[in-house]
């Protein structure tokens, strides 16, 4: 399960509670662009139309040997793919504790493209200082060991 890009933003403006994985709508362009390394999800988020999932603002660069893509648009919404029970179940969990859904990162599972989202929380200023101290106060325990042997 190689990994193509990962939003770190994410996991450190919010805290994930639990992770999905989705299939994405995609032309055969965009899957060349994507396999390439040309996708960013700075920015993008999930939102929930109707009873669909829909990735907004994830930017996927147009792919340079492709003939037919006219007036592309690299950041057109894209749609998720996930059976009706796990849809059923998130919109019923985001509703009842107002939490959202990000996208964490993107791979490759054999041919296909899945998309790991994760349903979050967001993190106060305060959690996020704690997290920075408590990581480099990691960093240097690990450097003190490694030095010591």
């Amino acid at each position: 399960m190689p990994k193509i890009t990962a939003n770190k933003k994410v996991l450190f403006d919010y805290q994930v509670i639990e992770k999905l994985e989705a299939g994405i709508v995609l032309t055969g362009a965009e899957v060349k662009a994507i396999k390439g390394g040309f996708i960013n999800l700075k920015g993008s988020y999930v939102t929930i139309r109707g009873n669909e999932l829909w990735l907004i603002n994830c930017h996927i660069s147009p792919y340079k040997m492709a003939s037919s893509q006219g007036k592309y648009d690299p950041s057109h919404d894209r749609k998720l793919l996930l059976n009706k029970k796990e849809i059923a179940s998130l919109i019923g969990t985001l509703k009842a504790q107002g939490l959202t859904v990000m996208p964490i990162s993107v791979y490759t599972k054999g041919s296909l493209i899945k998309i790991e989202i994760g349903i979050c929380r967001g993190r106060k200023k305060q959690d996020k200082r704690e997290l920075i101290k408590r990581r480099e106060s990691d960093r240097r325990i690990r450097r003190l060991l490694r030095n010591k042997t």
